[in-house]
């Protein structure tokens, strides 16, 4: 049976680690600040937003919530976004996806300071990531990374796959792999031999969308299995894209879901926002 890895445990552990960092910058005049932008009442999106702000005031970070009806024009989305950047006590913004339909998301997160940018989006902070001279990392991505490094799985010299090409996971996951000397493969909807190809993997990132996609004849026995998803299963239950149970016979390590990946997402947004502070105010990083 793989071990789990508890992404709520090692994620306290950041997060412990964070609130003596923001003691020392507050000791100095700098006290971290978040804003965090909600348009519309999307349920998924108003628990992140709630997660996240509770998340700040552990940590001792400051934040500021700006709720916009669903109705909000690009205009004053975009005016708001300009006045967060000029906020000097303001060091991170993020703007909760998915915005409501008919609004510009590309605008938005182009329209964000790059050096506030601390989901790591901006075309700048991509490109930043795909040449390996980054001041942060997107999230997601970070986290898996810090649950191997806690687990002490080595990514050098391995086989990884990662399902799934998004620009907020897949993408960036395959880069920050490939930072860390891992062979990369990235697999999608239009990948040829599909089982063959995850059950090559050493390490084997689902990033997908689909509940309980990834089963136990995809992983090479002994694998890593690091699962991204978060979905609801045929009895809306919170699953992720892996089939754990069945899974679990056959990996080395793998994530939960929930417990997993997710906790880390919230603990690299706070990390991201510390760094942001300490960047902007001229303080050692």
């Amino acid at each position: 049976m793989a071990k789990y890895i508890d992404g709520k445990a090692v994620a306290a552990e950041i997060r412990a680690q964070l609130a003596l960092e923001v003691e020392k910058t507050v000791r100095l005049g700098v006290t971290p600040g978040l804003a965090v932008v909600i348009v519309g009442d999307d349920p998924a999106s108003r628990t992140y937003v709630n997660n996240k702000k509770k998340a700040c005031a552990q940590a001792g970070i400051y934040s500021e919530e700006y709720a916009l009806p669903a109705s909000a024009s690009q205009k004053e989305i975009m005016d708001l976004v300009a006045k967060l950047n000029a906020k000097k006590d303001i060091n991170g913004i993020l703007v909760q996806s998915p915005l409501p339909d008919g609004l510009d998301e590309k605008a938005v997160v182009e329209a964000i300071d790059p050096e506030k940018d601390v989901d790591a989006f901006h075309p700048s902070n991509v490109g930043r990531i795909m040449i390996g001279n980054y001041h942060f990392l997107p999230c997601t991505p970070a986290g898996v990374i810090e649950l191997l490094r806690h687990e002490k799985i080595e990514i050098e010299g391995k086989n990884c796959v990662v399902i799934g090409r998004s620009n907020i996971v897949g993408k960036p996951m395959a880069m920050l792999l490939l930072h860390h000397n891992g062979t990369v493969t990235i697999c999608h909807s239009r990948t040829k031999n599909l089982k063959e190809v995850c059950r090559q993997a050493d390490i084997l990132v689902a990033a997908v969308g689909k509940p309980k996609f990834v089963t136990a004849d995809m992983v090479k026995p002994g694998a890593v299995v690091i699962d991204v998803g978060m979905d609801r299963d045929e009895n809306g239950k919170l699953c992720g894209d892996v089939d754990f149970a069945n899974v679990e016979k056959t990996a080395s390590y793998i994530t939960p879901v929930p417990g997993g990946v997710g906790p880390m997402t919230i603990a690299m947004l706070l990390k991201n926002t510390v760094a942001a502070a300490k960047r902007q105010n001229g303080m050692t990083l």
